[in-house]
């Protein structure tokens, strides 16, 4: 939200009140609290009719540092807040009486707030290491305004260096560098084609080293080099605002800390890695479809590991009731029973709408379980849904009643949900635990994943546990997985479906899919074909469509041969995608990551959002033409295809043509890849027959490969030294393999734990 008009005026009706001089400084053993005047003081009669700025710095963590301005504080604290894992670590505080000097510090870790006691407001974010100034609250940073309508914000600007660019704050399908943006964390339903999003992150990533985090789920407002083009602004409107620095100095650094302080991502089955195939939302289909589906696929040997049931598994203007619409399944435990007995998993579609015509609408209106209007009558509309109500997830008992309804089609052999919706939540409502309304409109969807998520855990177990979900804000990575929403069937939604999950993954989310081919309409085949690639090599890999069938041999022949390839190609590379799924529930780093995330002392990598790197040795550059016309951009280094064994020397762009069965995949240089022996199914002991593909490694190469196995892993070291290169294995189920780049494959029998090979 913008308040100036230019750099020296308010807009009209704009008052401001800033810090201007600090009047005291009092430290604790972990808080540091200043408090400043809005005006100078000069005489003990300035103190008078004089309003004060509290700004207290305080460490939920080692290496982050977070801020709370406050004006006024005799507000209700109502909730919700997001819940953040704490651990303070070693704070350090200073003042000037301690320090000799005019500045008061908190030091957390690597990262120090100075804030200067004489002069301008100054609060400086320092790395200790280096002594580099990350970003600061300058004399005109901090704002305390009222608007013309009377409504009270908090502001906040933190300097951007030259060259900065700013990532992250959601799934935003805009340009993948934030300079220059508004963006407004507020959940809407609003596609893929808007500056809506379905996941609103209060979170930017710098690639100066540092984060920032605004712990506020209600509406925050960033201006990104808008309100002034050197800063970084956000605002919420009330009485205070708190915010968190996050220290790098690399950008995986900041989200490890980020993710280990809102929450990292669960483990994921590994059956969800597999192909998932979907009946689509409005086309008709009953259990002879169904099976005529998984028949093709099976026909055409095209691996298939999930059947999802989109909306129409329940009954027109029922949802959600969580009852088969019996005229088109009359026989659901049956139906699945079958399915099930085809090695697949059963996916369904559900929502936290009630519609009125629901069997569960009366009867959550009776037990209170559905939210209220401020005179307790059920809040409703008939958008989505006739008359629908909204399932109250602050209510324990509304939870347990909602979760109580799901084990029972759990027992009936579903065994994950899709979590749709989540992002139209009322503001003008009352909800049972007191909650402010503006702040439950984005956190909603994260009591509702949660809700559904832990149940899966009770019921399956953890790492068994897998949702498709949404909607999402701070916190949300934590129930895997989600998917980009309702994108269009083109090449530009394509593009734009690939820029909402970088920037998600740069917001913390380690795991993201989308509809392969578009959501809506009917894509062309051309579309379809290149989608394929793309799809097949993201974390998570799903065929879906509105209004028709998403199946290969609807398209051509040729989109069979694709699916196929792809999809063998992915279940080959299981050993490293259940590796880099690891690292994202242990450490917070995203299976699909930009290149800035791997890349960050490279200015070539900083604005690329067309392509991507899967784990952290594999590059992928989706192609959004029908002839197969493709820039790829190759960092530092000889890059070897995948698919080809061609190689090219980087850093710079390179332009090639694919064909559709083909996509730029390029392996990373020094990179030990595994790949599998099968390729027909994910869940596979991923270590066992394993061949370990040594791809440009270095003289004095030394490495180690992690390759889950079962519930362990099998571990492999690594070291080149001249033309050898020694593989020690530690854990190993069976037999495994080691094929140097170019040379012929040793195999090595089972129960040898080391080999050594010539390159």
């Amino acid at each position: 939200m913008k308040f100036t008009d230019g750099y020296w005026q308010l807009l009209p009706g704009v008052t401001e009140l800033r810090p201007r001089q600090v009047d005291d400084v009092v430290a604790t053993d972990d808080t540091l609290t200043v408090y400043a005047s809005t005006a100078p003081i000069t005489t003990r009669g300035d103190t008078l009719n004089r309003p004060l700025v509290t700004v207290t710095l305080h460490s939920p963590m080692d290496g982050v540092v977070g801020v709370t301005i406050e004006h006024f504080q005799g507000g209700l604290e109502r909730g919700p807040r997001f819940e953040l894992h704490r651990d303070a670590g070693d704070v350090k505080i200073a003042t000037p009486d301690l320090t000799g000097q005019a500045v008061a510090t908190l030091r957390s870790g690597q990262l120090e707030a100075r804030v200067a006691t004489a002069g301008d407001w100054s609060v400086e974010f320092v790395d200790v290491a280096d002594g580099r100034v990350l970003t600061a609250s300058t004399p005109r940073s901090v704002g305390v305004l009222t608007d013309a309508d009377g409504r009270h914000f908090v502001r906040e600007q933190l300097t951007m260096g030259v060259g900065e660019h700013v990532y992250g704050l959601g799934e935003r399908f805009g340009a993948l560098v934030k300079n220059g943006q508004t963006v407004d964390i507020w959940n809407a339903d609003g596609g893929t084609a808007s500056d809506q999003a379905y996941k609103n992150v209060p979170f930017y990533l710098s690639s100066a080293g540092y984060g920032v985090f605004v712990d506020q789920p209600e509406r925050v407002s960033f201006e990104i080099g808008t309100e002034v083009v050197s800063r970084a602004q956000f605002s919420v409107e009330g009485q205070s605002l708190t915010y968190y620095v996050v220290a790098g100095p690399t950008p995986k650094d900041v989200l490890r800390r980020y993710t280990a302080l809102t929450g990292r991502p669960a483990r994921v089955p590994d059956w969800s890695y597999g192909l998932w195939l979907s009946t689509s939302f409005t086309t008709s289909y009953d259990e002879a479809t169904v099976t005529h589906f998984v028949d093709g696929m099976a026909e055409r040997d095209l691996p298939l590991s999930v059947f999802h049931f989109d909306c129409f598994w329940m009954r027109q203007f029922h949802w959600s009731d969580f009852i088969w619409d019996p005229a088109t399944f009359p026989d659901p435990e049956g139906m699945l029973r079958r399915l099930k007995e085809r090695g697949l998993r059963i996916c369904v579609w559900i929502n936290p709408y009630v519609a009125q015509r629901s069997v569960l609408f009366a009867e959550g209106k009776e037990r209170g379980f559905l939210v209220k209007n401020p005179d307790g009558s059920v809040w409703q509309w008939n958008m989505w849904q006739a008359g629908m109500g909204l399932v109250d997830f602050t209510n324990p008992d509304a939870v347990a009643w909602y979760q109580d309804k799901l084990r029972g089609l759990l027992a009936q052999g579903v065994d994950c949900f899709k979590t749709d919706f989540g992002e139209r939540i009322p503001t003008d409502v009352v909800w049972h635990d007191g909650s402010d309304p503006q702040r439950m409109h984005n956190y909603y969807t994260h009591l509702y994943n949660r809700s559904v998520f832990e149940l899966l855990e009770a019921e399956r177990g953890a790492g068994e546990a897998v949702l498709f979900a949404r909607s999402a804000t701070a916190g949300g990575q934590q129930y895997p997985v989600h998917w980009g929403g309702d994108c269009e069937s083109t090449f530009v939604s394509m593009a734009e479906s690939l820029r909402g999950g970088l920037s998600l993954a740069l917001s913390g989310f380690g795991f993201w899919s989308h509809d392969i081919g578009g959501f809506e309409g009917v894509p062309d085949a051309a579309v379809f074909k290149r989608w394929l690639p793309f799809g097949l090599l993201s974390s998570h890999s799903r065929l879906h469509g509105s209004d028709s069938y998403r199946v290969p041999w609807a398209f051509d022949d040729e989109a069979v041969d694709v699916t196929r390839r792809f999809t063998r190609l992915k279940m080959s590379l299981m050993p490293y995608l259940a590796q880099a799924g690891r690292v994202a529930h242990e450490e917070g780093l995203p299976v699909m990551r930009p290149m800035v995330l791997e890349f960050p002392e490279d200015r070539g990598a900083a604005t690329v959002d067309t392509q991507y790197m899967l784990g952290d040795a594999l590059l992928v550059a989706p192609v959004f033409s029908a002839a197969g016309d493709v820039d790829v951009y190759v960092p530092e280094g000889t890059w070897t295809s995948w698919l080809t064994g061609e190689q090219v020397t980087g850093p710079r762009w390179v332009r090639e043509r694919h064909g559709f069965d083909s996509v730029p995949l390029y392996v990373r240089p020094g990179t030990v890849l595994p790949v599998g022996a099968h390729d027909d199914r994910p869940d596979r002991d991923h270590a066992d027959g394993v061949t370990l593909h040594l791809v440009e490694l270095p003289d004095g190469h030394r490495s180690t490969t992690r390759v889950p196995s079962g519930d362990g892993e099998a571990v492999f070291t690594v070291r080149r030294t001249g033309a050898e290169v020694r593989v020690r294995a530690v854990g190993a189920p069976g037999a495994w393999a080691v094929q140097p780049f170019g040379r012929d494959r040793v195999e090595v029998p089972a129960g040898v734990d080391e080999v050594v090979v010539a390159v």
